[in-house]
């Protein structure tokens, strides 16, 4: 079947120009989306950390806050540490757990498949159960053939027609089919 190629509607500028469209409407929700995100950081950080008023506090108290301060940065960096373990732990796991699927894999191939020879009354037996009685001898439908007959057949293909083309050809052709005819009629 021969599928022709349809012509586009639009043409090549026009295609052009509703792609560079697309790029630029594509270039426009990127940036629009990056300051969705900073202004979503932004909101989250003055939640989690409001900001610090020093003004007007004491020595002592601005101590007091900064140790308050360095044990909160400590707490969090231990919940990033144990969070970073635990990650490197189910990695690793992961690896392993790959490399043994992979091990598996290989140690059990798949067995040769062996032909087995059944006979048409098995196959019978097998779709019909064991309600079927009738045995087919299919070799019994096919046709004899006499190896005599195919034997003589191949000794008149075998021989070579450029010989007898060869002794057909001028006189000499015409003279033996002259003889062959005469010795045919006596």
């Amino acid at each position: 079947m021969c599928f022709l190629q349809r012509k586009s509607k639009i043409s090549a500028s026009r295609k052009l120009m509703l792609k560079s469209l697309m790029v630029a409407k594509a270039k426009e929700d990127l940036e629009q989306e990056m300051v969705e995100k900073e202004e979503q950081k932004a909101k989250y950080v003055e939640e989690k950390a409001p900001p610090i008023q020093t003004s007007g506090l004491s020595l002592a108290e601005l101590r007091t806050l900064c140790e308050e301060m360095h044990a909160r940065i400590d707490v969090v960096d231990e919940e990033r540490y144990d969070i970073e373990a635990k990650v490197l732990h189910n990695t690793r796991e992961i690896k392993d757990l790959n490399i043994k699927v992979l091990d598996l894999r290989g140690k059990f191939k798949r067995p040769n498949l062996r032909r087995v020879r059944v006979s048409a009354d098995a196959i019978l037996r097998s779709l019909l159960g064991s309600k079927h009685k009738v045995s087919l001898d299919l070799r019994a439908n096919l046709k004899s053939v006499k190896k005599e007959d195919t034997e003589k057949e191949k000794t008149v293909e075998m021989s070579d027609w450029r010989k007898n083309v060869e002794a057909m050809s001028g006189m000499e052709g015409r003279k033996k089919m002259f003889d062959a005819a005469k010795g045919q009629n006596q």
